[in-house]
Parts: structure tokens; sequence; C-alpha cells
């Protein structure tokens, strides 16, 4: 489906002629720039601001899980990433416990998708530019201030800039969260972790029966690799330091050499960087005008790879909110379960990276917690629930009473057009009517009507948010209209 293309061009308000956007968005990597494509669907004006002058050039491999691979169908993207990526089995997320997907996973996107972090980066700022969104680079936030109109932010250099809404997407040290004052409980790092890609000198038989040894007593330890002689990289590190300083070659090699004896000829980096297993939640999401997304509202190990996911995530239970706020059809508290939803979310993936983290320790303890884990997850039922919960699957949002669907995301199920999925590109709230005789009426700009008595549903009816969360479920008229209202607004005309 194509989409319509849009301009965002800020207009002048009354306090100074300062340039006026809606969103202002701090920061361009997958969480920034889903947000921008997000609001501009709804023509919302944005632009993002980047303090770096140019992308990363690192070629890091990040993982989109299940739940990410089907938010990129649902907007069309999904067959302009596949082609950059490698599929792979959906297993073994769990703390590493090499325990493969159980049969009849709840998606038709049952894999995870391997793909360089410059590219998924870059494919998605270049989608939110097609839709009309503002990219400026070398741009730092140094401040702002907010009122009861909008925000007003300044860059380094002096410049201000105004929008409605401002959203700090800028990552773990986060300038916008740290000017805005909310609080960051959690823990501070413990340990610290060396993590990077470099070719190896050793011979591939010698490097694998060396970390299958070594694994037996260090858990996060592995060169793993990619092909050509390139290896990705993970050795514990001696003592926790700042991670604003990137560690050496020297730094990998005298680690190697420490626990497994052999510095196995490592050369030629392609990126080196160091992980902690802090882990902080922000006590709110929104504080005014003022709204924070990804790393910047959350940290944590990256055991389970679930980081990237989550932000992106973020971006997509938020960005049609946002918009909805801004076109003025929100209703009142449509902008707060933004927090209410996502908190709980990031609380849970905040926990079983902690839990992770626990059975990687080489101590004896936690060494034989690992081992009972590792033969419950022989039972179907335990394996499925710790899959679903790393890959976001399982995510049910509290709606209320009502089916076990409810609050959960519909699947990618087969209509008479195709596919679900392809009937959401454009970010707007679908009506799936199985009877053929309900409507969206009077919320018919916001929400898409298929009458299609064929859905592989079990239900009559679904009404489905922008973010495909099943927002109602039944077969009558007048309950259908008063959840359009608590979804969708006000009716118009």
């Amino acid at each position: 489906m194509d989409l319509p293309q849009f301009t965002a061009e800020p207009s002048p308000d009354d306090s100074g002629g300062l340039p006026v956007f809606d969103v202002i968005i701090a920061g361009c990597g997958p969480t920034g720039a889903m947000l921008a494509a997000e609001l501009r669907l709804h023509d919302v004006r944005v632009l993002v601001l980047e303090k770096e002058t140019e992308p990363k050039s690192f070629v890091r491999i990040v993982g989109l899980h299940i739940r990410s691979i089907e938010l990129m169908a649902m907007r069309g993207l999904l067959d302009r990433i596949l082609g950059h990526g490698r599929q792979r089995p959906a297993g073994g997320f769990f703390a590493a416990i090499g325990k493969p997907a159980p049969p009849g996973l709840d998606s038709a996107h049952a894999y995870l998708l391997g793909i360089p972090q410059p590219v998924i980066e870059r494919l998605l700022e270049e989608r939110a530019i097609e839709l009309g969104a503002h990219v400026r680079r070398g741009a730092t936030v140094t401040g702002f201030a907010q009122d009861d109109a909008g925000v007003t932010v300044e860059l380094a250099g002096g410049e201000q800039l105004r929008a409605r809404y401002l959203v700090g997407c800028d990552g773990a040290r986060s300038t916008v969260r740290k000017l805005l004052g909310v609080g960051f409980p959690g823990e501070p790092s413990r340990t610290e972790t060396l993590m990077g890609e470099m070719e190896a000198g050793a011979p591939q038989e010698e490097i694998t029966a060396k970390v299958t040894e070594v694994q037996k007593t260090h858990k996060p330890f592995w060169l793993r690799p990619f092909g050509g002689g390139v290896y990705s990289v993970v050795v514990p590190a001696e003592g926790v330091r700042d991670r604003a300083e990137p560690p050496t070659l020297e730094d990998f090699r005298h680690r190697l050499r420490a626990i497994a004896g052999t510095d196995f000829g490592v050369h030629s980096p392609r990126w080196l960087s160091r992980f902690g297993d802090a882990t902080r939640l922000v006590e709110h999401y929104r504080a005014g005008r003022v709204l924070l997304a990804g790393d910047a509202a959350h940290i944590h190990p990256p055991t389970g790879g679930q980081g990237l996911n989550l932000g992106v995530q973020d971006a997509f239970n938020l960005g049609w909110k946002l918009a909805a706020q801004i076109r003025g059809w929100a209703p009142e508290p449509l902008l707060d379960t933004y927090h209410a939803e996502r908190h709980p979310i990031a609380e849970g993936v905040l926990d079983n990276t902690r839990a992770q983290m626990e059975l990687l320790s080489p101590e004896p303890g936690p060494q034989a917690v690992r081992r009972l884990l590792t033969e419950l997850m022989d039972f179907e039922e335990v394996n499925r629930y710790l899959i679903e919960k790393i890959t976001a699957i399982d995510i049910r949002y509290d709606f209320g009473e009502g089916p076990d669907l409810l609050g959960r995301r519909l699947r990618d199920v087969e209509v008479k057009r195709g596919h679900l999925y392809d009937l959401l590109h454009r970010g707007r709230g679908l009506l799936l009517d199985r009877t053929e005789r309900l409507t969206a009426g009077a919320w018919s700009d916001r929400v898409d009507h298929l009458p299609d008595s064929t859905a592989a549903l079990d239900v009559p009816c679904v009404l489905l948010r922008p973010d495909g969360h099943v927002a109602w479920i039944g077969d009558d008229q007048r309950d259908l209209d008063d959840h359009l209202s608590r979804w969708f607004g006000r009716p118009t005309g």
C-alpha cells in the first residue's frame, strides 16, 4: 500500500517567531526514528535532533525479536528489512540456555532476525524522512523549558526551537531525562563485560573446543563466528570502569588470556565496547509535555537481546497516542496510558534480565539454579513461557474484564484481502467484523472497517488499536461505540 508523502515544515507561533513543530524528538536511534515515522503517519510536524554528525559506522549485530518483526510488518517495512538480516530460530535466548523454541509459537514471524545495527537505524531513519520528518544531525539539546502551550528547546550554541511536545529518545545517558529531573531508581553496575567484533587467527576447531571448555565455568564468554574469520567476542572484564571510556584490543587480549589461556590471535576489530549490569527505570514516562522512550527511560543488561526491541515497542505504543493528542481527538486519559502500559512492561524486562544475569554467574548457587531451570525448560510450557516473555508476544495490557485475547496483540491472521497486517500500514485503528453488520460509523476518519466473515478468528469481531492490540471483542454496536469513544475520542459530525 502506497502511503502519502508529507512535508513537516515548521510554522511560526506568536512568541518571538521561534520555529514551531508539533513534536521535537531528541535522538535518532531506532526508538527516535520509529517514533518519528509513526507520528508522520498522522501528519504531525516532527523534528528529530541527533547530536552525532554521522550515523554509526561500527557493524554491531542486533536482533529483532518476534514482536518487533510483527510491528515492522504492520507498517509495511518488513520486506525492505528482511534482505539485510539473517533469520535464525527463536530459541536459546533466556540466559543463553540452549533450548530450541517450542513448536507452534503464535506468530507468522516466529524467528529472530539478526541485522547490523547501522542498517536498521538507517532504514528506520530513511522511512521517517520519506514520510516527511526533519532530521538534524550535529544538534545537541542542552536545555528546555515547558509551559502550558509547549516546550522551548535550547541547542548547543544557543539556538532555540519551539514544539508542543518534546520526547527524549537520547539513550541511557539521556540529557532530556537528566534535565527533566525524574527519578531513575535501580542498581548500578556490579560487573562488566567486554563485547566486540574482530578477526581471529586461531583455527575454528581450536576456538570451538576452548570456548566449550571455558563455558563450563564462565557462561558470559564466547567467540561466535560470523564468517570470513570474523567473530563476535564476549569476555568478562576485570572490574567496573567508566563505560564512556572504550576498551582497547589489548584489553580483550588480556582478558582472553586470563580466562581461556589464549587470546586466539584476535586482531582487526570492527568495534569494541563494554556493558555493565546497571538496571534502572524512570519513575514517570511523562512529565507535562515532555516524554521519555527507549533507553532514556530504562537501562538493563543486554541479556536476551531485548533493549532495542523494548525501545521500538515504546515508540509504537506512544506514536499514535501522541498524534491523537496533537490532532485533537484523543480522549482525556489516552496519553497517560503510555506510562500505564509501558512502565510495567519495562519492569518485567528488568526483572528477567536480573534473573538471567544471576544465572550467568559462575558461583555454585546460581549454577545449581541454572541446572535446575535447564531441566525445567524441557517441559514445553516452561520453555514457551520464557520464549514468549523474551520476544514480547506474551504482553497483555490491562483493558479491564474480558476474554484472554482482550489487551493482547493479534497475530497476522488471514483475511479475504490477504493478511491482517497489510491493512495496518497507515497506523489507523481497524474493526475486523466477522458479522458483517457492524460499522465504525462516525469514527471512520480514524478507524478502518473490514467486514469479513471468513477471517481466521474464533470471536465475532475485534477492534484493533493502531498498535495491533485488541481493544474490544463482541458483536453489539452500542458496546462497540462505547469502546470507539474510549480509544478514539468523540465521534465526528
